[in-house]
C-alpha cells in the first residue's frame, strides 16, 4: 500500500533532484529515502526515477505522480488542520512573509498576537514571493503576507493596508523641489533598487516608467537597510514604503518628501491555500495585523 512518507520522500527527491539532499530534507539516511522510493514504484507499477552516477532525473510518470503526491500531502495537512485548530490562532501557524515587510510588522503585531492569542505557536519564514507562493501552494505554509497581487488560482487573498511610498534622497540634495514631488521629477539614473526576485524592486520600476532593458542598477542590495545606507552616503535616491519609515528612515544623513496625490503605493495582503480549513485564523490574524498598522499611522 503507498503511504504518506514514500510520498513525501519522492517529493522532496523531485525538488532537490539528489538523493542525499532529500534524505537531509527528510530527516533520514539516504539508504532509507532510496528504499522507500523503489518501493512506491513497485506499488505503483512504474518507473518513477532515472538513476544516474551522481545524479537523477524523474521520469515523465514520476513528474506526474510527484505533483500529485504534493496535492494529496497538502490536503492531509489541510485536514489535520482542520482536526487540531477548533480554537482561532490555536497551535501551530506557519506564515510567510517578504523581506521588506517581515522586519517592520512584526515587532508592532508580535507582542499584540502573542497577548490575544497565547495558545498560539508561530512559525516565520522570511523570502522573496515566488518562494513564499511555491511553499504556500506545497503546503508548506499556511499563509502569506506579500505585495497583492499573488498569482495562482488556487488561492484566497484577504487586502490589509496599503503602503505609500515616499522618496529617500540625501539630506543635501538640493536638486528636487521642497514639499511633495512628483515621479517625473525622480532622476532615474540615480534610483538605487533592491536586486532582482524582490517584488519592491518591480514596483518601484512600474510606478516609475522605467523599462527592464533601462532599469537603474541594484548594486546587489539584498536589504532596504544595505539601500538606505547607500542613499545616506550619496549614491542615489530610492523609493521607502511607509511600513519601513520608522525603522530605515532615522538617519539623519537621509531626507523623505512625499509625492503628490496620488502617491504610489503597494497594497499588502494575506494570502492561504482555498482548500485550507483555516479561513477564521487568517481574518483574526489580518483584523490584527490592519488594526495594528492603523493605530500606528495615526500617531
Amino acid at each position: 500500500m503507498i503511504t504518506l512518507r514514500q510520498l513525501r520522500y519522492l517529493t522532496s527527491l523531485a525538488r532537490h533532484k539528489h538523493f542525499g539532499r532529500a534524505a537531509e530534507d527528510c530527516a533520514v539516511t539516504q539508504p532509507a529515502l532510496s528504499m522507500q522510493v523503489r518501493e512506491l514504484e513497485r506499488e505503483i507499477g512504474a518507473e518513477l526515477v532515472e538513476r544516474r552516477p551522481g545524479d537523477i532525473a524523474l521520469t515523465d510518470t514520476g513528474l506526474e505522480v510527484a505533483e500529485r503526491a504534493e496535492q494529496i500531502l497538502t490536503a492531509t495537512r489541510d485536514l489535520v488542520d482542520f482536526a487540531r485548530h477548533r480554537d482561532v490562532l490555536s497551535g501551530s501557524l506557519r506564515l510567510g512573509m517578504i523581506p521588506t515587510l517581515a522586519p517592520y510588522i512584526l515587532p508592532r503585531v508580535l507582542p499584540k498576537l502573542q497577548a490575544a492569542f497565547p495558545q498560539l505557536r508561530l512559525e516565520v519564514r522570511e523570502t522573496q514571493t515566488k518562494s513564499l507562493l511555491e511553499e504556500l501552494t506545497r503546503g508548506a505554509l499556511d499563509a502569506v503576507m506579500l505585495a497583492l497581487p499573488a498569482d495562482g488560482a488556487d488561492v484566497e487573498t484577504l487586502p490589509l493596508f496599503t503602503d505609500s511610498f515616499l522618496l529617500a534622497m540625501p539630506a543635501n540634495d538640493t536638486s528636487l523641489p521642497r514639499g511633495r514631488v512628483d515621479i517625473e521629477d525622480v532622476d532615474q539614473r540615480r534610483l538605487i533598487l533592491l536586486e532582482e526576485g524582490h517584488c519592491l524592486r518591480d514596483q518601484a520600476l512600474a510606478f516609475c516608467g522605467t523599462p527592464r532593458r533601462d532599469a537603474p542598477a541594484s548594486l546587489g542590495a539584498t536589504s532596504l537597510a544595505t539601500v538606505m545606507q547607500m542613499v545616506a552616503n550619496g549614491y542615489g535616491v530610492t523609493l521607502l514604503p511607509q511600513v519601513a519609515v520608522d525603522a530605515e528612515g532615522r538617519d539623519d544623513r537621509v531626507k523623505l518628501s512625499r509625492f503628490r496625490d496620488p502617491e504610489p503605493g503597494r497594497r499588502i495582503g494575506l494570502v492561504w491555500r482555498r482548500t485550507s480549513p483555516r479561513r477564521k485564523d487568517f481574518e483574526a490574524l489580518g483584523k490584527l495585523v490592519t488594526e495594528t498598522i492603523a493605530v500606528r499611522a495615526a500617531r
